[in-house]
């Protein structure tokens, strides 16, 4: 697989950043299954069918950290490549300072799996046949435009924001708190969430000084936080990473998403 230019290698890894973590999020939560009808002989040859078979095992590989991290690098590799040029090397000012680019994407955000091929005209159609062999499309449920679509909004919205000033009060974090990855990019999980911050100190669960208590977390793992406990439950019992790493599931969690390693581009 060829490298990619060194002036696409930022917005490469946020892009790659976004898409991975919607593949992870699949992976840890997969789309229930229907519910079976009666049985027939035509639902029980097609149950058996060698497309079954293979969907099964697909599953299977993508629960190993090395299978997805490939799988991973490997559609976002390809689907970087179909973004128009611009997008692939622009910088937040010459983003947002650019009206034909603003024209162009910031004002049609967010993208639906309609609008999704006007951003990626050129993907190569193998990449939906992968997101399909992994159960990670269906037609039935969620195509590869529709499951594109959220992460291309995530990535055209951070190219337009300006990047974070750094808190006076906390030092950089060497990688995730979490999982240790320093190679992905972090943000801020608040360890007492803002939506019940006025709770919070009303009942005295923590003192109005504590309310900007962070951590840095990788997208994966902040998304999984949220996932594990809501809004209360982590100001009340999950306020420090010491508190989250203390609970099994976070553990197992970080143990499995801590191995997925991206390939140099």
């Amino acid at each position: 697989m060829t490298s990619l230019p060194e002036n696409q290698q930022r917005n490469y890894a946020i892009f790659r950043d976004y898409l991975s973590t919607a593949l992870i999020e699949k992976i840890s939560r997969p789309e229930p299954k229907p519910k079976r009808r009666s049985k027939s002989k035509k639902a029980t040859s097609s149950s058996s069918s060698p497309k079954s078979t293979q969907d099964t095992s697909s599953d299977a590989d993508l629960n190993n950290a090395d299978d997805l991290a490939d799988f991973a690098d490997y559609i976002a590799t390809e689907t970087f490549r179909a973004l128009p040029e611009q997008l692939k090397t622009v910088d937040y000012h010459e983003y947002t300072q650019d009206a034909t680019l603003q024209a162009r994407f910031a004002q049609r955000l967010p993208l639906t799996g309609a609008s999704t091929p006007t951003i990626l005209p050129t993907l190569d159609p193998t990449v939906a046949d992968s997101l399909s062999a992994y159960s990670i499309t269906s037609e039935s449920t969620q195509g590869a435009d529709e499951f594109l679509a959220p992460i291309l909004t995530a990535f055209l919205t951070a190219l337009g924001t300006a990047p974070r000033a750094p808190r006076a009060t906390l030092p950089d974090a060497d990688g995730c708190e979490l999982c240790g990855r320093d190679w992905v990019p972090l943000s801020y999980h608040h360890l007492i969430p803002r939506f019940v911050h006025g709770k919070a100190v009303k009942r005295k669960w923590h003192r109005a000084a504590d309310l900007e208590n962070v951590a840095w977390l990788c997208g994966a793992c902040h998304r999984f936080v949220h996932r594990f406990a809501g809004h209360e439950e982590l100001a009340r019992r999950y306020y420090t990473v010491e508190l989250l790493m203390g609970e099994e599931a976070v553990r197992r969690w970080v143990e499995w998403v801590g191995r997925l390693r991206w390939k140099g581009r």
